[in-house]
């Protein structure tokens, strides 16, 4: 995925299916000048990462 793409994710009302390294994922912020997301797996909250957004896929 790139940057862009995932900040139009972000912003969208609807929830759209994004896994990362196979897990389901929320993303919560994009650093679109470092290609890097803040994301959380949806089931933990709590465990927020930044990962490169070419490692998400929009399913």
């Amino acid at each position: 995925m790139d940057a862009q793409r995932a900040q139009d994710i972000t912003s969208s009302p609807e929830m759209i299916n994004v896994t990362c390294q196979g897990k389901k994922i929320y993303i919560e912020h994009v650093d679109q000048d470092k290609g890097l997301a803040t994301i959380h797996p949806l089931d933990q909250p709590e465990q927020k990462q930044s990962v490169p957004v070419k490692e998400l896929e929009e399913h």
